[in-house]
């Protein structure tokens, strides 16, 4: 999620790319490995944003064990939702992502997550909200998936897929999942940026009304949001019968009001899961991270989706990002939009030939040469960029493939950590 305040770690100056492709080879990393068995396809991100080089090995290292999380699941025969559930608890143990331990503090000093999960195969969702106590927000979200599946309840109730708050957290504890102190789920780097962070808005209270004061405070959000960490980590995994699935976890915004509930709960917004089916051709799935708000008022999970079922996919999705979100309609008042998406597709093929070569699955038109259809996109507008740079469209890179190292961008783009396994 963007982060208006300080991150929970020290930032370094934003990128230099700006209005172009590019390989970001120092945040982002990929490996592949080829076991005799079909492992598929997984892909995480701890967050676009703007994060401290210092722990750009810590960030490549939970993304590794994240991936490495999600494989072995899908070696032992697990389903694309559980290979992606489980690389999201990795991401949330962390301390260095901002989901579940070392999350964000609210203004009340205080941590509140969001979470979401969808699963391709069945279409299924289970989300929540501003959820406080639970280490592993995306386990609660995935119970409400699973219990959802089940069918209705007593009396012909409708089984809940999205709770938030106290009752959030009381129906995961009822549901054997345990909690966890707020107290213990804060760490040493989130408390420092809660205490930066509070006495910067102290001190912005003192400040004295009128025309300076309001001068001071939009040159303010504008570095703020020119260097905030925009950190909603996700995952989307295709496994070995081809089915999708895709999650997002998010302490959200620092400093954000108690109560608040961003992107990474709301259906649409943070991830989207759908496998292929007589109206769709392509399974495809994608996990957002940026500006929550942004991100909500466009749906942009659900359209970058939608955008993957054209033939060209490549400039369907470069127009979506255009034009749903950094030059959508709904985001016209706004000075700057943020946000970035992983998406990826497979052929139909995969559902009637479940123990092929993931390689043939996976859509030859968008492969990557490590061997996965994913795409990392991100999308920038700020203040300064033109009419015709916002209108424009990036032309295609030279390579022919889509890679996960590869960015889009109108603007300097918020940095990618990504990780990719492919099991061929």
């Amino acid at each position: 999620m963007e982060n208006p305040m300080n991150c929970a770690e020290e930032q370094p100056p934003p990128s230099p790319l700006a209005n172009s492709w590019s390989h970001q080879q120092d945040s982002v990393s990929s490996k592949t490995e080829k076991p005799k068995a079909v492992g598929g396809f997984v892909l995480v991100h701890a967050g676009a944003g703007y994060h401290s080089e210092s722990k750009a090995k810590e960030y490549k290292h939970v993304c590794k064990r994240a991936c490495q999380r999600a494989v072995d699941r899908l070696r032992a025969g697990a389903l694309a939702v559980e290979a992606v559930a489980a690389a999201l608890v990795e991401l949330e143990d962390s301390p260095f992502t901002n989901a579940g331990m070392g999350s964000n503090l609210n203004l009340s000093g205080e941590i509140e997550c969001d979470a979401s999960i969808m699963d391709g195969k069945s279409l299924h969702y289970g989300a929540v909200g501003a959820i406080s106590g639970m280490k592993n927000p995306v386990l609660v979200a995935n119970r409400l998936l699973s219990e959802a599946q089940k069918g209705k309840l007593s009396a012909g109730r409708i089984p809940p897929c999205f709770l938030v708050g106290r009752g959030a957290h009381d129906w995961a504890v009822t549901h054997g999942i345990p909690p966890c102190p707020s107290e213990k789920m804060a760490t040493k780097f989130s408390l420092s940026a809660y205490k930066r962070n509070k006495r910067k808005m102290e001190l912005a209270e003192k400040m004295d009304t009128g025309h300076n004061q309001t001068k001071k405070r939009r040159q303010s959000s504008e570095n703020e949001n020119g260097s905030g960490c925009l950190d909603t980590v996700g995952a989307i995994v295709v496994d070995q019968e081809g089915n999708v699935a895709a999650a997002v976890s998010s302490g959200g915004l620092a400093m954000k009001h108690p109560g608040r509930v961003g992107q990474a709960a709301h259906y649409g917004c943070g991830c989207w899961a759908e496998n292929a089916c007589n109206m769709n051709p392509y399974s495809t799935a994608v996990s957002t991270s940026g500006c929550g708000e942004h991100l909500m008022r466009t749906m942009l999970a659900r359209e970058c989706s939608a955008a993957m079922q054209s033939e060209d996919a490549h400039q369907a999705l470069l127009e979506a990002m255009q034009n749903k979100f950094i030059s959508s309609p709904f985001l016209a008042s706004e000075d700057r939009v943020l946000g970035g998406v992983i998406v990826l597709r497979c052929c139909r093929c995969a559902e009637a030939q479940p123990s092929q070569d993931i390689q043939a699955i996976l859509d030859p038109h968008i492969q990557t040469t490590a061997g996965g259809c994913a795409r990392t996109v991100a999308g920038h507008r700020g203040r300064r960029v033109s009419a015709d740079e916002r209108r424009g469209v990036s032309p295609r890179p030279p390579c022919p493939g889509w890679g996960p190292l590869q960015q889009y961008s109108n603007a300097n783009p918020p940095t990618a950590r990504t990780h990719t396994y492919t099991h061929t």
